[in-house]
């Protein structure tokens, strides 16, 4: 079975994205996890970069640390993680800024 796809991200400011689906759902991933990483990692352990670069690329959520759009030059994390890690809310991060 196809996973829907992602097609827009809101970063929150406690290292959590909200993900809007093509199915409708919202759902929202905890990347604390990304807290302990080292290497590549630690360009997004500031708040403002991770709130900043995060994006979609390569059809997953992502964080363009090219800052050029580069697919090849990001930080992205498998579809099917995002997906499965994530929970459904009934929260708009968005309704609240219309």
């Amino acid at each position: 079975m196809n996973k829907p796809k992602p097609f827009q991200v809101v970063p929150t400011d406690n290292y959590s994205v909200y993900l809007y689906y093509d199915n409708g759902e919202i759902r929202l991933y905890d990347c604390t996890w990304i807290l302990n990483q080292g290497g590549v990692f630690t360009r997004i352990h500031n708040i403002e970069s991770f709130k900043r670069l995060c994006t979609l690329m390569n059809g997953t959520l992502a964080w363009d640390i090219s800052e050029r759009r580069d697919p090849y030059n990001c930080i992205d994390v498998c579809p099917d993680t995002v997906y499965d890690e994530s929970v459904r809310t009934g929260k708009d991060p968005l309704q609240r800024l219309a």
